[in-house]
């Protein structure tokens, strides 16, 4: 938690630098400088504080987490078992996990040198997005960053040139697809499963009786038995290049 908050105050340096000075947008015309008021300045603050946590979950493996406990919670057929909560907070830990060598050298090359007054902001927000960059670069496939750099019409001499702008939706897309198929690999067995339930109670005859009634708890034993959550959990985990 002290490297978000290590960022925050990054993005929030423009206070902390000179306490007579609290400009955070200027105007530059015909060589004068406009100040806007505080008001103004407080509604960008607040907007930044909003989306931040956004913007960070959408540039880590919390995406491609949540999407894939979400559908092995339909896939089983639990319904709100586990409760969103549950799933959230699993997804949220778990990424803490998976990131942690990269929040790690975020902190070392760009929160802690900032926080000790050795580099600007500017400088600290440069250095600290570099191992955050490697990451999605490392799990964003080339031809969705080749479709969004297309669309944008802008070139890079290196891949670490990519403006963030760019590869941040290359980034999501690539997130989205690796989280269905995962799901959709997930939903294969319990699919079969259903399949024999009910191909069996109609052998029987028992026409009336609800397959799902019969598949729910033979669904959740054979997941039990094969320890599916260590499973998902340390596949999951292995899936991300870090």
């Amino acid at each position: 938690m002290k490297i978000l908050f290590g960022l925050v105050l990054v993005c929030l340096s423009s206070f902390a630098i000179g306490a007579d000075d609290l400009t955070l947008l200027t105007a530059k015309t015909s060589g004068s400088t406009t100040q806007y008021s505080t008001n103004l300045q407080v509604i960008v603050l607040m907007t930044v504080l909003t989306l931040l946590p956004s913007i960070l979950l959408m540039m880590t493996s919390f995406v491609r987490i949540l999407i894939v406990l979400s559908i092995l919670r339909q896939a089983i057929g639990l319904g709100q078992t586990p409760p969103n909560m549950v799933l959230v907070g699993m997804s949220l830990f778990l990424t803490f996990f998976i990131m942690s060598p990269v929040l790690d050298e975020t902190y070392v090359k760009g929160v802690k040198p900032f926080l000790d007054a050795k580099i600007e902001a500017p400088v600290a927000l440069e250095e600290g997005s570099k191992p955050i960059k490697s990451f999605m670069l490392k799990n964003t496939r080339e031809e969705d960053l080749r479709l969004f750099m297309e669309i944008s019409k802008k070139k890079a001499d290196s891949s670490q040139n990519i403006p963030l702008t760019t590869l941040v939706p290359a980034f999501i897309t690539s997130e989205l697809k690796s989280a269905f198929t995962i799901g959709f690999l997930l939903y294969i067995p319990f699919i079969v499963i259903d399949l024999i339930v009910a191909s069996v109670l109609m052998s029987l005859g028992m026409m009336m009786l609800s397959p799902m009634m019969i598949a729910l708890p033979l669904k959740l034993l054979v997941f039990v038995l094969v320890d599916g959550w260590s499973m998902i959990m340390g596949s999951l985990a292995s899936s991300f290049q870090v």
